[in-house]
């Protein structure tokens, strides 16, 4: 297991490296486009590290689901 101040750091650096590609991070020479980062790859990095935060902040025995009571009555 990942340690928190890991997760965290991790969300960030892939949250930067996203808004750098997003600012334009490829050239062009010409003909000839550079392009540094796969933006793809970087979101997915983004929200597995987003969601492995998201565990480790959660209190524990939380659950992610919530229940809807549509019986009309309060």
């Amino acid at each position: 297991m990942v340690s928190m101040a890991t997760s965290q750091e991790m969300l960030n650096f892939y949250l930067q490296a996203e808004i750098s590609v997003l600012q334009g991070q490829s050239v062009r020479y010409g003909e000839r486009q550079l392009t540094r980062a796969d933006l793809e790859q970087i979101q997915a990095g983004r929200l597995f590290w987003q969601l492995q935060v998201d565990r480790e902040t959660r209190p524990r025995g939380a659950s992610r689901v919530g229940l809807a009571d549509f019986g009309g009555t309060t």
